[in-house]
């Protein structure tokens, strides 16, 4: 593990805690619950699928792709956020599958999956070109990439890093739907990008930065 990677798994175990207090994180408001629950069914197949959750967190979209009836196996670098999406399914007595590893390269041997969703997690990578290679590879044929994605700053950090090092990531305010979609275009047979950032029932209210999802074929 490099420093940089040692310094962002500590960050976000940190950030475990306190993490679903943020609207989009927990969905524990209805109407941000919702609005998310509309969004992903609108995406996923209509059969019951194995989906892949990058970067899952603490679990609240996998959650909601459990209640679906979809299979989900989600992957997070931070053990604490892994613990939290374990707890939480458990408790809503839904099956899941959890690991603890790296969202770019997710440990998960052999298998495929008719679906990968990744929610904010590009900025954070190293090198996330390599990621959406490796990311594409795990899906089946006609398999779905969906990617929600955004261009920001970190809230508060007032133009600094987020951790030390982090000046150095590639996308590391976010990306554009443009940029994304020049990388992601030539990995797959389809693409189109679903606007976002006009949808205050998503993020707990009005925001004012590029937010949207790309969603692909392969």
């Amino acid at each position: 593990m490099t420093e940089l990677t040692s310094a962002i798994v500590g960050y976000w175990d940190a950030a475990a805690r306190a993490f679903d207090d943020e609207p989009d994180h927990g969905l524990r408001a209805e109407h941000t619950r919702a609005a998310w629950d509309r969004l992903l069914r609108a995406w996923t197949p209509a059969e019951p699928a194995d989906i892949l959750d990058v970067g899952c967190g603490t679990g609240s979209l996998s959650e909601l792709l459990a209640a679906a009836g979809h299979r989900v196996t989600g992957v997070d670098l931070a053990p604490r956020m892994i613990e939290q999406a374990r707890t939480k399914l458990a408790d809503a007595e839904l099956a899941g599958r959890f690991m603890v590893g790296d969202a770019a390269a997710p440990p998960t041997g052999g298998g495929r999956f008719d679906m990968l969703l990744c929610r904010h997690l590009v900025w954070t990578l190293p090198d996330p070109r390599a990621a959406l290679h490796e990311w594409v590879a795990r899906l089946r044929p006609n398999g779905r990439l969906v990617l929600v994605e955004g261009r920001w700053g970190e809230t508060g950090q007032a133009g600094s890093p987020y951790v030390a090092g982090a000046e150095r990531l590639p996308w590391g305010g976010g990306v554009t739907a443009a940029d994304l979609a020049s990388a992601v275009r030539p990995l797959v047979t389809d693409l189109r990008i679903e606007p976002l950032d006009d949808d205050p029932d998503l993020w707990g209210g009005p925001v004012s930065d590029e937010r949207y999802a790309l969603i692909a074929h392969v």
